[in-house]
């Protein structure tokens, strides 16, 4: 089906014809249309368009006026101010705008026009390392952002970059050669836990050993230049490490609700064999050049604390890669293989001065150019109750599995606290829980903007009221409650009746669901999805106090269409929750 065209685009439209008509030269201009308390929305662009064209601005607000029609989608419009429009929209084009977008599956939110193909790098672990709270952002974020876009009709490429190749791993692939069986597994299913045991445990020991043996130390190091070499042994157990880690990784997206597929998980190794070339033509072209016997690339507004230029290191002075390397060769191969028309990478803000000089001598290079937008979606960090980073009472990072876990354990109590009244059996409470749980994790990250730090209260999170995702669960099992409960009576939209101002304000923000959407989408702010969802959640509260529904029951045809209401906004919610990774139960 067709997109649906919001309320708001079709008066923006009306007042912009009505606007070229009354002044020639504004043709094609914004009338600022907003949401107002004053009337549903209010356009404000008369005022400064007045100026520049030397008119009265009320004189030209009154004349745009006399060449607007009412009655079918503008109920009533004014004049407020010294050139407000203050316009009200009848109710029949609300109910009648609404029933459309119910009519199909996408809610009738439009896909993108010009649609290209992003590549979103997100959820970089690393390997032969534990997953801990510094995880959680990159993973939810991006997670949410892949959703959204491909909801919009963009094609995505996922890209998790794992730290996987290194001087460490020449410690680890030699202690493991020397002992062979410390990767070995008690049956052929392996839990994550049980791999992330073992990869602990051996990392400690080739550690220690690394500290107290300088001949082993010596090993290791030569181990590292057969894994750059590709010395076959050395590589078929560096890969046992990479089997072995990935899962764990899989496990804990699982307990995330995410998917993560095999051909979506390229690392750092991916592009190993490209390294040399970028140099290469790095230095050639002149972008780069050898400072100290390194390849570095200057910037005028890069200096550090003593005033000298600090350089983005490609290559060190000893012929080692450093990140930059990596990036860099990743940008080609996504922008000349993959097609990308958009980079997104889903980073710690910390690393901001890091993808600036990546993406800047990309532009340089050539490999990023006018029709390729990269873009560092930039989150901050994760904060204990004190407001300080998240750790343990030891002063340990804190375990992303423990957490997640935790949080399910919360929310399984307060979903078993309402359970016997909705009729739950336990195998739902446990799964609700889970929904819950993770859920409530997701959108306490979701709902802040990204490049915000946040507080990590679990006890907050779970609450029932407040912007919680349990507090939007909820109101999408209470709809779903209330839609059972009707008996007979079916959602039917009845455009002809007189609406209640709950009814009204509902409505309105259900309509501007597909703008929320793209807008979401444009700015990388999967944040808008949430406050949108929370602000419809309490839009239906007091609908839903304000507004019979179900008892007592009201007249017929104001019962189907307040059910129509209902089930349009659990729609919405779903979708939106969906969006975000964000489970919906239909009973809690």
């Amino acid at each position: 089906m067709a997109s649906v065209p919001s309320l708001a685009s079709s008066v923006n439209q009306r007042v912009a014809d009505a606007l070229a008509s009354a002044l020639p030269e504004a043709g094609g201009a914004d009338p600022l249309l907003r949401r107002s308390d004053r009337a549903d929305f209010q356009a404000n662009g008369i005022l400064a368009l007045a100026k520049k064209a030397k008119a009265n601005p009320r004189e030209l607000a009154t004349t745009v006026v006399e060449g607007i029609p009412t009655g079918d989608l503008i109920q009533e419009i004014e004049v407020s101010g010294p050139g407000f429009l203050n316009i009200t929209i009848t109710d029949k084009a609300i109910i009648e705008t609404l029933a459309a977008r119910a009519l199909d599956d996408r809610l009738g939110v439009p896909l993108a026009q010009n649609p290209g193909t992003t590549v979103i790098d997100y959820a970089q672990p690393n390997v032969a390392k534990e997953m801990h709270v510094g995880h959680l952002r990159s993973a939810v974020i991006g997670a949410a952002m892949v959703e959204i876009l491909e909801f919009t009709g963009e094609k995505v490429v996922r890209r998790h970059h794992i730290g996987d190749w290194g001087t460490q791993f020449g410690m680890l692939i030699q202690y493991l050669l020397e002992h062979p069986h410390e990767l070995d597994h008690k049956s052929d299913e392996v839990s994550g836990e049980e791999a992330m045991s073992n990869l602990n445990r051996l990392y400690k020991a080739s550690r220690a050993l690394f500290d107290s043996d300088e001949e082993f130390k010596t090993r290791a190091r030569a181990r590292v230049v057969d894994l750059q070499a590709g010395e076959p042994e050395t590589l078929a157990l560096w890969q046992r490490f990479v089997d072995e880690s990935k899962i764990y990784f899989y496990s804990v997206f699982d307990k995330l609700d995410m998917d993560i597929q095999d051909p979506d998980v390229v690392g750092e190794s991916g592009y190993n064999d490209m390294l040399v070339e970028t140099c290469k033509l790095l230095e050639e072209s002149g972008v780069a050049v050898r400072s100290n016997g390194a390849l570095c690339v200057f910037f005028d507004d890069v200096k550090g604390p003593d005033g000298n230029p600090t350089p983005l290191i490609v290559q060190k002075s000893d012929g080692g890669f450093g990140y930059a390397a990596t990036d860099l060769s990743a940008i080609r191969d996504r922008v000349g293989n993959l097609g990308a028309t958009e980079l997104i990478y889903v980073v710690d803000a910390r690393q901001s001065l890091h993808f600036k000089m990546v993406f800047e001598t990309a532009r340089r290079a050539g490999w990023l150019n006018d029709g390729v937008k990269a873009v560092q979606l930039a989150f901050g960090t994760v904060l204990g109750k004190d407001g300080k980073p998240f750790k343990t009472r030891e002063g340990e990072t804190v375990r992303l599995v423990d957490l997640l876990d935790e949080a399910v354990e919360r929310a399984t109590a307060v979903v078993r606290e309402k359970a016997a009244k909705v009729g739950l059996t336990e195998a739902e409470i446990i799964e609700n829980g889970q929904y819950v749980g993770i859920g409530a994790v997701k959108y306490a990250d979701l709902s802040t903007s990204a490049a915000r730090d946040y507080k990590f209260d679990l006890d907050q999170m779970v609450a029932l009221n407040g912007d919680t995702s349990v507090y939007l669960q909820y109101a999408y099992a209470r709809i779903k409650s209330i839609l059972r409960n009707a008996g007979d009576r079916e959602p039917v939209a009845h455009p002809e009746l007189e609406l209640a101002p709950a009814e009204r304000a509902l409505g309105l923000h259900l309509d501007q669901f597909g703008e929320l959407i793209a807008e979401a989408a444009a700015d990388h702010a999967p944040h808008k999805v949430a406050a949108y969802l929370y602000q419809l959640s309490s839009l239906f509260t007091t609908f839903y106090d304000q507004c019979p529904v179900v008892k007592p029951e009201p007249e017929l045809v104001v019962g189907e269409n307040r059910l129509f209401l209902c089930d349009l906004t659990a729609r919405t919610l779903t979708k939106g929750m969906s969006l975000l990774g964000i489970r919906t139960p239909e009973k809690l």
